[in-house]
Order: structure tokens, then C-alpha cells, then sequence
């Protein structure tokens, strides 16, 4: 399966210049993505593991991790969308519904919505 998904967050970036220079604005609101991975290879579960009702579960720890992926400073990190074609929320679906335990849910509804809240964007392509 070719991977066309992609997790979507709003992120604010500071930027801390060393003294003598400066930069203006001092914060910039940008979208930051991350690469989904297929359903049932390692890292699938990244919804699971780090955001709940659709926000980043632990938004410290997050803001780390973007930082540390961008080299720069983050004031802040909120969940915008998992973005998918449909091929891939149907692998996701499958992969969930061969194996509801680990999701504590009832249905792979269910699932989707504990973590990921409303926000999965189907689209034809990315």
C-alpha cells in the first residue's frame, strides 16, 4: 500500500534570536505534518499513542517533538486532522476492526472517535 495520509497540526513557532539580531514577527503560526503510516507496519498506532477526542494528548511532550523536528522553538501544537484518500481510512478501519482491545472500544467507530475526535479530512488526494 502507498501511504497517502498524513497527520495535520497548527503549530506556533518562536523564534529566540541571539542578542543583536532580531526577527519580526517573533511567532508564526504554520501547519506541521507527519507522515501516516501504513495500517499494521510499525508506527500505525501514532493516533492511539498521542492524541485523545481529537487533541494532542500531552502537549508538552509534543511540543518537544516538533521542536526537536524543526530545530527551532514551539509555543504551541493543537491536532487539526488526520488527512486521508479513501483507500487509506478503509486499510486504517480494517486494520482497527481486526483487533478492537488495544482501543478499548466497542466498535471501530468508536475507536476513530476516542483519539482522532471529528477530525479525519477524506480526500481524493493529497
Amino acid at each position: 500500500m502507498t501511504v497517502d495520509a498524513r497527520y495535520a497540526f497548527r503549530v506556533r513557532v518562536r523564534f529566540d534570536p541571539p542578542p543583536g539580531v532580531s526577527v519580526e514577527p517573533a511567532t508564526v503560526d504554520l501547519r506541521f505534518y507527519r507522515r501516516a503510516a501504513d495500517p499494521g507496519e510499525e508506527g500505525w498506532l501514532f493516533f492511539r499513542d498521542n492524541l485523545w477526542r481529537g487533541e494532542v494528548a500531552d502537549e508538552e511532550h509534543f511540543r518537544d517533538l516538533v521542536a526537536d523536528a524543526l530545530g527551532v522553538e514551539i509555543d504551541s501544537v493543537s491536532f487539526a486532522a488526520l488527512e486521508t484518500d479513501p483507500e487509506y481510512l478503509d486499510a486504517l478501519k480494517a486494520a482497527i476492526a481486526a483487533d478492537l482491545e488495544p482501543f478499548r472500544a466497542d466498535s471501530v467507530d468508536e475507536a476513530l472517535t476516542k483519539y482522532l475526535g471529528s477530525s479525519i479530512e477524506v480526500r481524493d488526494s493529497l
